[in-house]
């Protein structure tokens, strides 16, 4: 499983539409190289940055990635302050470049507990490429699944009593439209890097459906071809969705 030395021969006219990833392994990545843990959370940021690339060069439409959970504020607060300061760096390395990527930028999470200064860099973010055409990147940022199921059950909670909508007319399709998530399709394949095999409260109501990939990579090693790899596997896999064929 997720050989280097193999170039896999994917169907272009099977790409998923939607591909998300929990990027794991960045402490670990730095730790084997006697780094400290902020280096291998830049050179997973620099990852992110390839891997985006190429998933749009293959014609992926949405790339939603796991940045930073509603579990990760119980890590050190030098950690912590280390991935946001690195955060910033990147909300403004796009800013700058925003047009050039063609990216279309979205956070997914509750944004309230992040830093003032990194809320209006976000929101400047999606702002500047919302009419961009390439890739849509969604990154979940102070994101639980969990916590975004309890805001989503809560606001219908307030649109029953506003009289919005009946209790009776509640459907999958109006609980779809109160997540994160709101608009966006699911995602066919979930990529999981550094040997874990759980989705640590990630996508719990999308997943549904979504083909699972594991790799033994550590984030900052996720290539190109492991993307393609991990694709190549998605497509070998019989979706049947609970009924037969």
């Amino acid at each position: 499983m997720f050989n280097d030395k193999e170039n896999f021969d994917i169907d272009m006219k099977n790409i998923p539409n939607h591909i998300a990833i929990i990027m794991d392994g960045n402490g670990r990545w730095a730790k084997k190289r006697g780094l400290i843990r902020k280096a291998g959370h830049k050179a997973g940021a620099d990852t992110l940055e390839k891997v985006s690339r190429y998933a749009q060069k293959l014609g992926v439409k949405h790339l939603t990635v796991y940045a930073f959970s509603t579990e990760n504020w119980k890590r050190s607060d030098e950690e912590v302050s280390g991935i946001m300061d690195l955060l910033r760096k990147y909300l403004d390395e796009h800013i700058k470049k925003c047009k050039k990527d063609n990216f279309k930028v979205t956070m997914l999470g509750d944004p309230l507990r992040l830093d003032t200064d990194i809320q209006e860099k976000i929101k400047t973010l999606e702002s500047l490429t919302k009419d961009n055409t390439g890739l849509c990147l969604h990154i979940a940022l102070n994101y639980g699944g969990r916590d975004e199921i309890l805001r989503a059950v809560k606001k219908i909670a307030v649109d029953v009593k506003n009289g919005v909508v009946e209790p009776e007319n509640i459907d999958e399709n109006y609980i779809s439209s109160s997540l994160d998530t709101e608009g966006l399709p699911d995602p066919e394949l979930l990529i999981r890097t550094s040997g874990e095999e759980r989705i640590s409260n990630f996508l719990l109501w999308q997943i549904a459906y979504s083909e699972f990939v594991f790799s033994d990579k550590l984030w900052p090693d996720f290539g190109e071809n492991d993307l393609r790899e991990a694709i190549y596997m998605y497509q070998n896999r019989d979706r049947r969705f609970g009924g037969r064929k």
